[in-house]
């Protein structure tokens, strides 16, 4: 089977080669405007060939999208038109705006809206992780408007590589997603934010931080290029977590000025709870 990966960064390339490694993909094209993505991922070896998008839909029967979801939405009404018989599918970190742009658009049956769980801080195809996606959870959103062989096909790919299924309508996902996902990337940037603001002294940083900080802030590293289209498709979802963190926030900042140490400890201990459910 061909395949066409749009995007040739971090996800893309990291299923690029996860769909090679597995037999799925006989041969993956590359499609992107960033040429030196595309120079890199090709001298890796995660795509065989670099072509035209026209082009790489004619010889492929499936198209994976894996650019920011600003990009995904202008681009994708017109990119179904393109397509015959193939299959496409996103791995965006929204849905609900991304389905919305072609629910009413004839070939919506082709496309298969998808989130696959799984990334790292950091992006390009030199920073590919041979074994990714393994393990985690890939949801897909609004099966029901999906033509039952291009569910099948993207089923088939994300079992191939290891993932199990998750099935969610795609306002439910973004609300799960600003909660277990997007507020983790704006704490770490504003704990970073905070940090660079009151500690002058980068070496102090460097020397004194311990793991626990550098695995809190390590989604800092982050590229703004990609999550700042993510926060601006699901702000009303993030501003509601944001909020609720806020208010969290407040409680501990209150029970530090009060010396209020036995419902510090209160909190805390009901913050441990989240250990029944992360082991």
């Amino acid at each position: 089977m061909t395949v066409t990966i749009i995007g040739t960064g971090l996800i893309g390339c990291s299923l690029a080669n996860r769909l090679k490694e597995t037999g799925f993909a006989k041969k993956v094209i590359g499609v992107d405007n960033n040429l030196q993505n595309l120079q890199t991922a090709l001298a890796l070896g995660w795509i065989d060939e670099t072509l035209d998008l026209d082009s790489a839909i004619k010889q492929s029967e499936v198209i994976v999208i894996a650019i920011p979801v600003d990009a995904t939405m202008e681009l994708l009404p017109g990119l179904l038109g393109k397509l015959d018989k193939q299959v496409l599918m996103d791995v965006g970190s929204t849905k609900e705006i991304i389905c919305g742009s072609v629910k009413n658009h004839v070939k919506r049956g082709r496309f298969v809206a998808t989130h696959p769980m799984w990334g790292t801080e950091k992006d390009g195809p030199e920073s590919v992780v041979k074994d990714a996606f393994r393990g985690r959870v890939a949801v897909i959103c609004e099966k029901d408007n999906t033509d039952a062989d291009a569910l099948e096909l993207v089923e088939d790919i994300y079992k191939t590589i290891g993932m199990q299924l998750v099935y969610m309508e795609s306002g439910v996902h973004d609300v799960h997603a600003a909660y277990v996902s997007h507020i983790s990337h704006i704490a770490s940037y504003a704990l970073s934010l905070t940090v660079l603001e009151k500690e002058k002294e980068e070496d102090a940083i460097f020397e004194l931080a311990s793991g626990g900080f550098e695995s809190t802030v390590r989604l800092a590293k982050s590229n703004p290029a990609m999550w700042v289209p993510i926060f601006k498709q699901n702000k009303e979802n993030v501003l509601d977590v944001l909020n609720e963190h806020i208010v969290q926030l407040r409680k501990i900042k209150s029970c530090l000025e009060k010396d209020n140490f036995i419902y510090l400890q209160e909190l805390i201990e009901n913050a441990n709870k989240i250990k029944r459910i992360l082991k």
